[in-house]
């Protein structure tokens, strides 16, 4: 884990904290600056463009909101807890894809170690500090294509799928403290992982969306 900030950190302690994962592109990003736009101070995470890392932090403080950027791999449960032990000690506290017979394991395990065990990684690493403070919130991002499938996804769609019933398992755990869990399942956005889809594959996405058109971040 690393991260981009030097010196002091300075900030209005009446402000809530968000810890938003993938935070330097795509939708991670858009939820990042729609928070700090809210109120929120922000604790990127990302995994590997520092570029983009501090381009979402200048977008943040454009929003008058305090922002720092923490590089870490969450499929890493050390790494995770590294990463929130960072962010603890600067904010003070936190408010918070082939086909199937030709996937290799090393394909199906990547997805899920990232999308699903990062996002249980992430979760149990601010459990301790959300009962403690007997409130928080854990917004986990799941896929429309974890409801439904889709061709050529089965890594994608199984660890998507995988975090909503984590979500519901969580949230019945920690709702006694005042805790509360949930997941969004957007569907198909344009983003940069999107933008690498063929003109074929992209028609057959945008042929399930009634409107014909993904949406934006």
């Amino acid at each position: 884990m690393g991260n981009l900030n030097n010196g002091a950190l300075e900030r209005n302690d009446s402000r809530r904290v968000a810890l938003v994962t993938g935070g330097s592109r795509g939708i991670g990003r858009a939820c990042a600056v729609g928070l700090a736009e809210d109120g929120f101070d922000i604790a990127v995470v990302y995994a590997g463009s520092v570029d983009a890392a501090r381009e979402t932090c200048g977008a943040c403080e454009a929003s008058g909101a305090t922002a720092r950027a923490y590089q870490c791999d969450v499929a890493d449960p050390a790494a995770v807890n590294a990463c929130v032990e960072a962010v603890l000690n600067d904010f003070g506290s936190i408010w918070a894809l082939g086909m199937l017979m030709r996937m290799g394991d090393e394909a199906f395990d990547r997805v899920l170690d990232v999308n699903l065990k990062g996002t249980f990684n992430t979760t149990r690493a601010l459990t301790k500090t959300f009962m403690r403070q007997r409130g928080g919130c854990v917004i986990n991002m799941s896929s429309v294509v974890g409801l439904m499938g889709n061709a050529g996804q089965a890594n994608y769609a199984a660890s998507k799928a995988g975090v909503i019933g984590l979500t519901k398992a969580v949230a019945r755990e920690l709702a006694p403290r005042g805790v509360r869990v949930n997941a969004v399942a957007p569907g198909f956005v344009e983003t940069d992982m999107t933008a690498k889809l063929s003109d074929k594959v992209r028609a057959a996405c945008e042929g399930q969306i009634p409107l014909r058109r993904m949406a934006r971040a």
